[in-house]
């Protein structure tokens, strides 16, 4: 069984800090859609797509290669940090994974340091996130994902 988590982290790096989390000692491949926007996902069983929330959604790189490199068929998964609020990224990853016919294992969302537009002006949210205790949850809940497979 071959997984992938294909992820974009901007800012402070919230989501790369939980992905690596979750994979740490699995034999998990991470993908920075920075630097490999349209990976090949053929070869995995398993995928996941882990975003921060940017104006209350996804990240576009993860839409976009939702959109363009998500093959049919495969088990899939979510993970999200936002400062205040998750959004419609639920919503969204949802509506992609549908129209790929993908089936959604689940998902997992913790808060993550946000100093974006008007939040540096007051320090920022969610200082100090995610916390040891999120990525080890994270990390929990990427286990668990594995086991439905």
């Amino acid at each position: 069984m071959k997984t992938a988590i294909c992820y974009y982290s901007v800012h402070h790096g919230n989501t790369r800090k939980v992905v690596e989390a979750m994979a740490e000692g699995t034999d998990t491949d991470l993908i920075d859609l920075k630097n490999q926007p349209s990976p090949e996902l053929e070869v995995y069983d398993c995928i996941g797509f882990a975003s921060g929330i940017y104006g209350f959604d996804l990240h576009p790189s993860v839409t976009a290669c939702m959109q363009n490199a998500l093959p049919r068929g495969k088990k899939v998964f979510f993970v999200y940090t936002y400062g205040a609020k998750p959004g419609i990224a639920v919503k969204t990853f949802r509506k992609l994974s549908e129209q790929q016919g993908a089936t959604v294992l689940g998902e997992y969302g913790c808060k993550g340091y946000d100093t974006f537009g008007p939040f540096k002006l007051v320090g920022g949210l969610a200082k100090g996130h995610p916390t040891e205790d999120e990525l080890k949850q994270g990390r929990d809940f990427f286990l668990d994902c594995l086991k439905k497979i």
